[in-house]
């Protein structure tokens, strides 16, 4: 794919100007106040997982409504005194996975916790094991539309939840050092990591690699690609709700997220990246409130972005902050 976003020079300065709903705060003070009138009840389960180098444990805490999340907390073996911890949060359709798949943060000192997704983990990878109990009216398959009549029955809205208590129940390990945490993510993992920054004032680090759920008003109009497009076949079949549907985005719109982000953030971005447009990129980049802020461009990239050569930079990058 050849470049088909904005020139470098004008991704570097570009601004969404998509309208944030006036109660976005008061919407989001309410969810995370009715989630935390459930019990965190996190439980840490030992796994025997045949690994010598790390301590990996079974994770139950709960989410929206109190249901129950999964994930992994993965520690250096000989961890004695509480460490720094990356919350990792993961892709559309992936869901924790398996433990070995998750060894180079605990590999660099730190604890690490994946959280598993609510109703994913059947498209890719390793698989997931949490289930989402919310019905739903009609969407088009996938998870982009589900509930999309309103913000208050929209997926996102419980998934950002269950992200936001996951970094508590991350916290709460007395191997933990809960001043310490930085999160994590790519593609929607890099969306969920926005989300979080925006709602977690407390952070030291926050790295969203090729983030998904960014400027949706510009995303479903200039891309074909999925998941974005569902949107789009759901309009095309639901028509005239176009304006409705946008309103309920604007309410988990990476934008509006990073207008409080408040701790040190690393982007990245790839100028050939359908599935993320380097402009929605930069529209949350651009938009992130903390003045220690950089973006990693791979020119040559699709939604791969960085791959590897990522991981190395933030590697390096959380050496100063974490």
């Amino acid at each position: 794919m050849a470049l088909f976003d904005l020139p470098l020079d004008e991704l570097r300065t570009y601004r969404s100007t998509s309208p944030e709903p006036e109660d976005f705060d008061a919407f989001w003070s309410k969810t995370l106040q009715e989630a935390r009138e459930h019990d965190l009840d996190a439980r840490f389960e030992p796994v025997d997982t045949g690994l010598s180098t790390v301590r990996v444990y079974d994770v139950t805490f709960a989410g929206f409504g109190g249901h129950p999340v999964r994930g992994w907390l993965t520690l250096p073996a000989g961890a004695e005194e509480p460490l720094p911890v990356i919350v990792e949060f993961m892709g559309y359709g992936l869901g924790r996975g398996l433990p070995h798949e998750h060894l180079l943060w605990a590999s660099s000192g730190r604890a690490h916790f994946v959280m598993d997704s609510r109703g994913q983990g059947s498209g890719w990878g390793g698989g997931g094991a949490t289930a989402d109990p919310v019905g739903a009216g009609p969407a088009y398959p996938g998870f982009m539309t589900r509930g999309i009549e309103s913000p208050e029955t929209y997926y996102y809205r419980r998934l950002f939840t269950d992200a936001v208590r996951a970094v508590e129940a991350a916290r709460s390990h007395p191997l933990v050092d809960p001043a310490r945490t930085a999160v994590t993510g790519v593609s929607q993992g890099g969306g969920i990591t926005l989300a979080v920054g925006g709602l977690v004032p407390d952070l030291v680090a926050v790295a969203p690699d090729v983030p998904f759920l960014c400027h949706f008003p510009r995303a479903t109009t200039m891309t074909d690609s999925h998941p974005y497009r569902e949107i789009g076949m759901f309009l095309k079949t639901h028509r005239g709700r176009t304006e409705d549907t946008l309103r309920t985005l604007s309410y988990f719109d990476g934008v509006h997220f990073a207008a409080r982000g408040s701790a040190p953030a690393l982007f990245s971005t790839a100028l050939e990246d359908t599935v993320c447009p380097p402009s929605t990129v930069f529209a949350a980049f651009n938009n992130w409130a903390h003045e220690d802020r950089e973006i990693e461009v791979y020119d040559f990239n699709d939604h791969e972005g960085g791959g590897p050569y990522q991981e190395a930079v933030k590697l390096r990058w959380l050496r100063s902050h974490l």
